[in-house]
Formats: structure tokens, C-alpha cells, sequence
């Protein structure tokens, strides 16, 4: 059971990757989301909302395993928070990489409220919790920006 909750955790692994984790797992949200992005609103929210149930029992237990509180290598976070990002983006690459871009920003820079989840909330549900936040901000200005500018 380790093995399948650390493959979630570290995002098929990708967590592994060399230098800047998060960034890997932003990505692997990316790759994701192009194999999600015709889906109907309903259904990619219901897959988002799977991987964010599967993956706050994985970072939390990857958290035992590693023994250590919200490793670098659990990037299930941010692949969560990257779908978030990206839902209703229109498929154009200059919205997607705005859609990368904002959640970076956000889930890097940790403006409120994601810095204080991620300091008031821990275990599995504070690793995941902080980069819904940081996905959310990035949605909402990005559907911001896409109604204004488009």
C-alpha cells in the first residue's frame, strides 16, 4: 500500500524529478489536463475532486513514510492545484502557460489566504488544501483576465 500511496503522493513519480519538485508537478498537471480538457465541466471537476480525496490520504501518509512534514517530493498538491488552474481555460497556449504562470506565483509566493493554510492546516489535507487556494486565486484571475482581454 506504501508503493501505490507514495506513486500518488509524488505525482506518478515526479516528485523525483531533480531540482524545483513543484515545478515537475505543475507540469505533470499540465499533461494531465491536456488528456482531461474536452471533458464537460462536471465530470473533470469530479476527476479533480478524486485526485484531491486520493491525494490528501496519500501526502499524508508519504508524510509517515518519509517522516517528514510536507516533503518536496509529494507534488500531487500541485498537480490538483494546476487542474484548478487550468478548468475552463480556453485551449490556447498563451492561456494555459498564464494558467502555469498564476498558480507558480501563487503557490510559490503564498499571498493570503494560502500562506495561511499552509501554516494553520497540516497533514494531508493542509499539503493539499494550500494549492487549491493557490489554484483557486489563479482561476479566478485568470477567468478574470479571459473576460476582459479575450
Amino acid at each position: 500500500m506504501d508503493k501505490l500511496f507514495m506513486f500518488i503522493a509524488t505525482g506518478a513519480y515526479s516528485g523525483y524529478l531533480p531540482k524545483a519538485p513543484g515545478t515537475w508537478g505543475s507540469v505533470a498537471g499540465v499533461i494531465l489536463w491536456l488528456a482531461l480538457r474536452n471533458l464537460a465541466f462536471a465530470p473533470y471537476a469530479a476527476v479533480v475532486a478524486a485526485l484531491f480525496v486520493a491525494g490528501t490520504f496519500s501526502a499524508g501518509a508519504a508524510e509517515k513514510i518519509v517522516d517528514r512534514g510536507d516533503p518536496g517530493l509529494v507534488v500531487i498538491d500541485e498537480i490538483v492545484g494546476q487542474l484548478i488552474a487550468l478548468a475552463l481555460v480556453p485551449h490556447h497556449p498563451v492561456a494555459v502557460l498564464a494558467a502555469f504562470a498564476l498558480f507558480r506565483f501563487f503557490d510559490i509566493l503564498k499571498p493570503f489566504p494560502v500562506g495561511w493554510l499552509d501554516q494553520h492546516i497540516h497533514g494531508g489535507l493542509g499539503i493539499m488544501l494550500d494549492d487549491v487556494a493557490a489554484g483557486l486565486s489563479a482561476f479566478f484571475l485568470l477567468q478574470l483576465g479571459c473576460r476582459f482581454f479575450a
